[in-house]
């Protein structure tokens, strides 16, 4: 596979010539859209929605098959059992479901945390993951957010272990990790396993210029908002953190500046650790997450300042300074970026053989865009083509994942939610 020359490659591309390709891109997606859009003499089609059965959508590499297994509120990610089966965590009503044999069970599972319930699209979601050597010892990580006693909005992020064995519910539930950054505003969590077995676990620091009181998280080191943490999996703190033993820091943090985490995976060739995290009116960004870097929220970004409204004029800036500088000494500029943003969402390196034009390729998804969006980089490590696909289905992409049968399964994020299978259609 060519990711590891990629990733390589990325690693020695000088920032410049970094931004300059940006910029490039930037300019030629603008002056594509105009074209296009200017051509069209008719309005775009209206959203096909979902139905009952499957439906087929053209590709740049050909046709795809989407169907539903429909039923969810708001299913927010999913994780896959080693026989093929799906967990599936709902926002809308913090229960934890199974999928067995492509069916949805009515019966939810018990067990799961009382944590917040929310049907806000930009908060409170419930990740899962399973242990790496889950096979024998039925381990699964959940990370939620739990409520401050006495409140109705203010929460914290939590890590959650427990052991499912097939059943109805989950048992030996234990909390392994509390963040003492606690937060009303909107915000996400995300986890994922390295290579060596420690748990990535994400933690956003949502708004820009302390719009919610907490951006100032993602640049404190006494903080794990706005933060990657690596913890063991009993929710410990591995010795060879880059902070450990710094005064000032958290000893869980891995890497610091950041915003908001809604996709986390680990490359399957490098092993290195990537996330997706949207940006404040635009600048979405896919990163690359070192150990003890600084990836510059909420310093540096690609997107724009919230400073009209009530709460953004508390920050104390005041337009016309909306647009925060996309470089500084010292801080990590992302792979590439959106802009405008699609919210997003949910990542995963494709490995299988079902879409073999896809392999190696990173599939993002997208809330506010609708999409699910391929990208390809080149050798040097830069963007070389991206792909925005199901936009006429018309849903709010959540989740992406790879099944052991090498197809995409993604979660939508509606209250009429599903999980979407994603399968190749042979050409005639």
């Amino acid at each position: 596979m060519a990711e590891s020359s990629t990733c390589r490659m990325a690693r020695m591309t000088k920032p410049m010539s970094r931004r300059r390709w940006f910029a490039a891109i930037a300019v030629l997606a603008w002056a594509l859209a105009g074209a296009v859009g200017g051509a069209q003499q008719t309005p775009s089609p209206a959203p096909v929605g979902l139905s009952d059965g499957p439906r087929v959508f053209r590709t740049v590499t050909g046709s795809i098959r989407v169907t539903p297994v429909k039923g969810l509120v708001y299913p927010w990610a999913l994780a896959f059992l080693p026989g093929g089966d799906m967990l599936v965590t709902e926002q809308g009503r913090n229960t934890l479901r199974i999928i067995r044999g492509g069916v949805l069970d009515p019966t939810p599972i018990t067990g799961l945390p009382l944590g917040i319930t929310s049907t806000r699209r930009d908060t409170a979601g419930v990740d899962i993951v399973l242990h790496p050597r889950f096979a024998e010892n039925h381990l699964v990580y959940v990370a939620y957010w739990k409520p401050r006693p006495g409140t109705k909005d203010v929460r914290t992020a939590v890590l959650v272990r427990a052991r499912f064995d097939g059943g109805s519910t989950l048992a030996d539930v234990r909390e392994i990790f509390e963040s003492s950054s606690w937060t009303d505003g909107p915000s996400a969590a995300r986890l994922a396993f390295g290579r060596d077995g420690t748990l990535f676990m994400a933690i956003g620091a949502p708004g820009f210029t302390e719009r919610f009181g907490s951006t100032s998280w993602a640049q404190d080191p006494a903080e794990y908002g706005g933060k990657i943490l690596r913890l063991t999996d009993a929710g410990g703190t591995p010795p060879d953190n880059p902070f450990v033993g710094r005064p000032g820091y958290k000893p869980e943090i891995y890497a610091l500046g950041i915003r908001n985490v809604l996709g986390l995976t680990v490359h399957p060739e490098t092993g290195e650790l990537w996330e997706t995290e949207n940006g404040p009116q635009g600048g979405d960004e896919v990163n690359i997450i070192r150990a003890g870097k600084n990836y510059g929220w909420p310093v540096i970004t690609y997107g724009r300042a919230y400073t009209t409204d009530p709460e953004g004029q508390k920050s104390g800036i005041a337009p016309p300074t909306v647009q925060p500088p996309t470089a500084a000494a010292g801080m990590e500029e992302p792979v590439t970026f959106y802009k405008p943003s699609i919210a997003i969402s949910g990542m995963v390196f494709y490995t299988g053989d079902k879409f073999p034009l896809w392999r190696g390729n990173l599939i993002v998804g997208g809330l506010v865009g609708t999409q699910l969006s391929r990208i390809t980089f080149n050798r040097q490590g830069l963007e070389s083509r991206r792909e925005a696909m199901l936009v006429d289905l018309g849903q709010r992409i959540r989740d992406v994942r790879q099944g052991p049968d090498g197809l995409l399964y993604l979660t939508t994020d509606m209250p009429d939610g599903a999980i979407l299978k994603i399968e190749p259609v042979p050409e005639p």
